[in-house]
């Protein structure tokens, strides 16, 4: 196995990539739609969106891969930072460089693997579009231009994201050890720990622009038949997707945490309970309206909402205690429902 070299300028590299803020960073619904996009049109099994961090490569978006991060070391992604156009392989097993690497003869059995360098305004290569199929594979010249459009896509939107206010604020509050900490690796939702966190400060937010806190505690239903019929694999792959219907649902500057379990709380700063509800709606909606796609099998989920606004006063965590108690109300009044906690 080859393992990839350092870029000439690895430390103003690392630099540009710490201060982009994006690594252990929450999934991005943006993001996530347009690897969805990438996948179908490339016809292959996965699509990364990679960043090489100093003794990992970390996916900062992922699809049709379960894990959060590999060793650089193995990593194909860090041998693509080392040029400026597609990086390459058409068959793993015929390629001295890779044929032995931990990923091709373990899961995820890569075959074929071509990444695209994704290049930040310093011009220096943070991580790679890449795709991967366990199957070996070719692009056509028309096919490798694509691979470069969408990768400017995507570099387009990191840097308008970079300068938004959003990263500046997360910049501000949270170190990266912390988010490390407060990110969930399976859903890459912010977990129970951000929860905490982002709880007094989303009503400490509210009352500074005289809105109102909106909690939405939501739970998928009969969770537990999806992990005794399918097993846990399936499970996951459904909590995955979940989290990723529940973000594309909701507003950019709303906090989505997955709280443990099948549980997933909403953080929101709006108007009145209308506002609220709305979005909520648009999550239970989302969940049922498109049954989950899990290899062969097509899963119908629903999920049921407790929504809660807080009142003059009241601690932030009696409003959470509260929207909780109104999802007990929308499990025992048929599920597949929002209740508000009047």
């Amino acid at each position: 196995m080859l393992s990839p070299e350092l870029p000439h300028d690895e430390p103003l590299r690392q630099q540009v990539l710490d201060d982009n803020e994006l690594l252990d960073t929450p999934a991005d619904p943006y993001l996530d739609t347009l690897v969805r996009v990438v996948r179908q049109v490339f016809a292959v099994k996965t699509v990364l969106i990679s960043l090489i961090d100093h003794d990992r490569q970390w996916f900062k978006t992922r699809l049709g891969l379960e894990i959060a991060e590999t060793p650089r070391t193995i990593s194909f992604c860090a041998h693509a930072i080392l040029g400026t156009r597609p990086f390459i392989v058409e068959d793993t097993h015929l390629d001295l460089r890779f044929h032995d690497n931990p990923v091709v003869t373990h899961n995820p059995q890569i075959r074929f693997y071509a990444g695209q360098p994704l290049f930040s305004e310093e011009g220096q290569a943070l991580g790679t579009l890449c795709l991967i199929d366990p199957r070996p594979g070719h692009l056509s010249e028309q096919q490798v231009r694509l691979l470069i459009d969408m990768a400017t896509l995507v570099e387009g939107y990191l840097k308008l994201r970079h300068v938004s206010e959003q990263t500046v604020q997360l910049r501000a509050a949270l170190s990266r050890e912390q988010r490390k900490t407060m990110l969930d690796p399976l859903t890459q939702l912010w977990n129970r720990a951000g929860l905490n966190h982002f709880l007094p400060k989303q009503q400490q937010q509210a009352d500074e622009l005289g809105l109102q806190l909106g909690v939405l505690f939501c739970d998928l239903d009969y969770f537990k038949k999806v992990n005794d019929s399918h097993g846990h694999a399936a499970g996951d792959q459904v909590l995955w997707e979940t989290a990723r219907r529940i973000s594309a649902s909701v507003r950019p500057q709303d906090v989505v945490t997955r709280s443990g379990g099948e549980e997933f709380v909403v953080l929101l700063l709006v108007h009145d309970e209308h506002e609220l509800l709305q979005i909520a709606e648009r999550i239970r909606s989302a969940l049922n309206k498109e049954s989950v796609a899990i290899d062969e099998l097509q899963l119908n989920l629903t999920i049921s909402i407790g929504a809660a606004l807080g009142a003059p006063h009241e601690a932030p965590a009696k409003t959470l205690n509260r929207a909780d108690q109104a999802l007990y109300q929308a499990k025992g009044n048929g599920r597949n429902r929002v209740e508000f906690a009047h």
